[in-house]
């Protein structure tokens, strides 16, 4: 765009408009604070925890030891975790308001971080995905949340290996992405003998309240997003046949079968057997491929397939408001509408595979 074009697109009320590209009407005006979290990446092999303002001002970075992976918001307070990218050795808790770092968290001995957590919904309690270093057996960490320090309580066991995004559920209780593979560093070394699962854990014993399983045990349960009723969507990524493209993401209710979401065959070849992230809000359902350079929208009531859509490296996905925003690690920001209405910017940060929009 022209330069005064390009001036009058930010100073229009939109979000992120000065990263400036396809159009300068805004579909949604949020909160003067608002902003985004997400891990990203810097030349020289240097990673960093970063925040964008609304009007695309990059609001800070923090750098970190290794790459980062998903991002844990505390419900109450302006902290949030980033967590490293499995097989992990650290978590960071920062301030996400101006990103002061609070604590960088080694991982225990024979552990290592999977790069997922989830807080229990009073904030007291942070839970982590971890693993036995030798063996990957899935492991739940607990962590008491204190002003300037997470310490270790307990740890869950015996539900499985591999466990990966993990989320609160309404009721109190977590619920865990286990995806089955026992890996040395990022090799997988069992995949002739994969057990995936959801499972539920009841957030005070770690007692397994129930595990659902795919016909396909090659689908290697990852991310998740989880409902305000309770309902799960999780995304898989498959470990079978290289020709062969499953269905990819699938429904959950507890004490039901998991349906998967619709589309055939060419459908889910796009994604490139990877699903990244899943953002859901009343209406529509939105996932992510990096591999498939891709993202996918859905029918929320009917699971049916709305479009696939081109966003190449396409990573995170939030939702808030009725809005679903997505990621790229190369630096394009898609937001929709409720009714699925796509707008598209630029910015110059690359993302990783996750990230959290705070609505301040």
């Amino acid at each position: 765009m022209h330069r005064r074009q390009f001036l009058k697109c930010m100073t229009a009320a939109g979000v992120l408009s000065s990263l400036g590209l396809m159009g300068c009407t805004p579909l949604y005006k949020p909160a003067q604070q608002a902003y985004v979290i997400g891990g990203g990446r810097r030349t020289h092999h240097r990673f960093v925890a970063q925040a964008l303002n609304m009007d695309g001002s990059l609001r800070y970075e923090l750098p970190l030891p290794a790459r980062g992976h998903g991002i844990t918001v505390h419900p109450h307070l302006p902290l949030a975790v980033c967590h490293a990218r499995r097989p992990g050795q650290f978590m960071c808790l920062f301030n996400h308001a101006n990103g002061e770092q609070i604590q960088l968290y080694s991982a225990d001995a024979n552990r290592h971080f999977y790069g997922h957590g989830a807080f229990s919904a009073d904030g007291r309690t942070l839970f982590t995905t971890e693993g036995v270093s030798q063996t990957s057996q899935g492991v739940i960490g607990v962590y008491h949340v204190g002003e300037q320090r997470l310490t270790k309580m307990d740890e869950f066991t015996g539900f499985g290996i591999g466990p990966h995004e993990i989320r609160t559920l309404p009721n109190g209780n977590i619920v865990i992405g286990v995806g089955g593979v026992h890996t040395l560093g990022r090799e997988p070394l069992n995949l002739d003998t994969m057990a995936p699962s959801l499972t539920y854990l009841d957030a005070n014993t770690g007692h397994i309240l129930e595990q659902a399983h795919l016909t396909d045990p090659k689908l290697s349960i990852r991310h998740l997003a989880v409902t305000q009723a309770g309902e799960v969507f999780s995304g898989q990524q498959y470990r079978g046949e290289p020709d062969d493209y499953p269905p990819l993401i699938v429904h959950h209710k507890p004490g039901q079968a998991l349906q998967p979401l619709g589309g055939d065959t060419l459908d889910w070849a796009r994604f490139n057997h990877y699903i990244a992230s899943i953002a859901v809000t009343d209406t529509l359902i939105a996932a992510t491929s990096p591999p498939g350079n891709c993202y996918g929208l859905w029918h929320r009531a009917s699971g049916e397939l709305i479009r696939i859509s081109p966003l190449p490296d396409a990573s995170g996905a939030a939702a808030d408001n009725g809005q679903i925003w997505l990621s790229s690690g190369q630096g394009g920001i898609s937001q929709l509408d409720n009714s699925g209405r796509e707008q598209r910017f630029y910015s110059q940060y690359q993302w990783d595979n996750h990230w959290a929009l705070i609505d301040a």
